[in-house]
């Protein structure tokens, strides 16, 4: 038995006495039609459940209404074994965003191998916190895809949200000294991320400030906590005055409290341990770690209103701020 015939765009033109055309434009809210009309349109298409086809939506637009949030970091330090944190915290609120604009989000996972982004039907993308020179950018922008990034890249004038960086350093940085730290080693991760570059020229104004001995080290991202763990161990064998590690990187922040475990010490009672994200890996590990509310949904959301007016050619400042950062004292520094 045949099912229920499925309404055409006739058949609201026929409904509302207006042409085909009328009722296209009226509906996907493009021309100028009367409002009265559109009305008469929007209310016979409603009556007789009409629904517009999206295929053929896309065939006059040219548009997939699809976007894609790609993690240009590596799977250790922007998910980890959980898949769970950063990026997953930005794709959730830029895919809630994207659907209240009627755009499905494509989440591309942090990969060991390079994604197939040559083969994603998208209209734009949000590449989070590029490396200087990110080949996922380049890639991007050699098909003329639009991109927002979230946080600037390094070398390159593409439109980002503002996370604050230099904020988000001080916090930490005031924050263990406030504890009592002296003694304040900075942990980057390898690359030229905005992020990594940022914190380490206010760590080192604020060793100048306090006339404490600058001591930086790198691991590297591919290793997640097993290089954050290394790079700390040698940090603390060498340097055992270091009284608190400021981590670029959450996943550096566990491997720095386990090298701190290992050496026969305890956190915070003699190393003080605090990190940017407050995600899982804060929340989870054994002392709680100390970290700053970076207000990802807000960042999230933000990076995909800005893709969208780019998109649709509207003129709107091309650097969006996001809202302050507010640390997050945990027991990693406080005891409790």
């Amino acid at each position: 038995m045949a099912g229920p015939v499925r309404p055409t765009i006739s058949d609201v033109a026929r409904a509302a006495g207006v042409s085909r055309t009328t009722v296209s434009h009226a509906l996907n809210g493009v021309g100028k039609v009367d409002p009265r009309t559109r009305e008469r349109v929007v209310k016979a298409a409603t009556e007789l459940g009409y629904r517009p086809s999206l295929r053929a939506q896309r065939l006059r637009s040219g548009q997939s209404r699809t976007l894609a949030v790609v993690s240009s970091m590596p799977v250790a330090v922007a998910g980890g074994p959980s898949k769970l944190g950063f990026f997953m915290e930005v794709a959730a609120a830029a895919a809630e965003t994207a659907l209240m604009h009627g755009f499905a989000l494509v989440v591309v996972p942090p990969l060991d191998t390079d994604p197939p982004l040559d083969t994603l039907d998208i209209d734009g993308a949000i590449v989070i916190e590029p490396d200087q020179d990110d080949p996922t950018t380049q890639r991007l922008r050699s098909r003329g895809v639009p991109i927002v990034t979230m946080g600037p890249q390094q070398g390159m004038d593409l439109p980002y949200v503002d996370l604050r960086a230099p904020e988000v350093g001080r916090l930490l940085l005031d924050h263990l000294r406030e504890q009592g730290a002296r003694r304040i080693a900075l942990l980057l991760g390898s690359g030229h991320r905005s992020w990594y570059v940022d914190l380490a020229e206010v760590y080192a104004r604020f060793a100048e400030e306090h006339g404490m001995a600058p001591l930086v080290v790198e691991a590297d991202e591919s290793g997640g906590e097993d290089t954050g763990r290394a790079a700390c161990a040698e940090l603390l064998a060498q340097h055992p005055d270091v009284d608190a590690i400021c981590a670029a990187v959450d996943a550096f922040a566990v491997g720095a409290v386990r090298a701190v475990a290992e050496r026969g010490l305890r956190v915070p009672e003699d190393v003080r341990v605090a990190t940017r994200y407050d995600g899982v890996r804060a929340r989870t590990t054994t002392p709680t770690l100390t970290a700053v509310d970076l207000h990802l949904g807000e960042a999230a959301a933000s990076a995909v209103e800005l893709l969208l007016a780019n998109l649709k050619g509207t003129e709107v400042p091309q650097v969006v701020t996001n809202p302050a950062p507010s640390l997050v004292p945990r027991a990693s520094t406080t005891g409790s």
